[in-house]
């Protein structure tokens, strides 16, 4: 049974893998919405904003900067815990127990909402996705992020946890290697129906992650090469299902 510290300390490490697109494909994802925030906060004005499962917390620091206010939510205060030493930096950052899905937060709260890898775990997305449409001011605007339902990483990993196979796959990466927790992997086009019947518009939408097995474990950095110019050839084209994660910046 993978405890919630084991969670939190797999995802401190993702971004510092000694695996090249390991760490490439976490740190791609983690610079994409980065960069999104920044570019939000600089072309209008946003003073709340709230993180939907923070996990480590790797961007609640850059929210706090950015933000008059930010608060961060998780049905369960365990998962909270660990990212809550942040407010010893940043007087603004609050912590809350929340179900997004049966939110208790007032209405039309924030000008901004992050919620990344984080719908994949819940089962009924559409009330998740309603919850944070109902906390956003009108015009304000979610960042989304979830693995595509298909991408050759969200198969390997099913296959990866079968008895016998799982004690190969930790001796190879030599890192922590946990069960994903996936139980509502959707592909682009579920996405999309789910977030425009609640009222979003979308704004802008995005693809990235090439993962190959067997290249990405043994290819080193040549792998890595190949892997990032067949994401090229990929992006925006018919079988972008291939990558693994979609990423959709959408208007309340």
């Amino acid at each position: 049974m993978t405890t919630k510290s084991e969670l939190v300390e797999l995802q401190q490490t993702l971004y510092i893998s000694k695996n090249l697109t390991r760490r490439w494909l976490h740190c791609t994802r983690r610079d994409w919405i980065i960069n999104k925030i920044q570019a939000i906060v600089a072309n209008k004005q946003h003073n709340r904003a709230l993180e939907v499962g923070p996990g480590s917390g790797i961007y609640l620091p850059i929210l706090a900067e950015l933000f008059e206010q930010v608060t961060a939510s998780d049905v369960e205060y365990a998962y909270l815990k660990y990212a809550s030493n942040l407010r010893e930096m940043y007087s603004n950052l609050s912590f809350i127990v929340d179900d997004i899905t049966n939110t208790k937060l007032p209405d039309a709260s924030f000008d901004l909402i992050l919620c990344t890898e984080v719908i994949e775990h819940i089962a009924d997305s559409i009330s998740a996705i309603a919850g944070m449409h109902r906390l956003l001011k009108p015009g304000g605007l979610l960042i989304l992020s979830t693995p595509q339902r298909w991408s050759p990483l969200e198969l390997m990993a099913k296959i990866a946890f079968m008895p016998g196979i799982i004690d190969l796959v930790r001796l190879i990466y030599r890192e922590p290697i946990l069960e994903t927790g996936h139980i509502n992997l959707m592909t682009s086009e579920e996405v999309v129906r789910q977030l425009e019947s609640v009222g979003f518009h979308i704004c802008e939408r995005f693809k990235s992650g090439m993962y190959l097995p067997f290249i990405a474990e043994f290819g080193g950095k040549i792998g890595l090469n190949f892997e990032r110019w067949l994401e090229s050839k990929i992006i925006n084209g018919a079988i972008d299902w291939l990558l693994w994660t979609q990423y959709y910046i959408v208007e309340a």
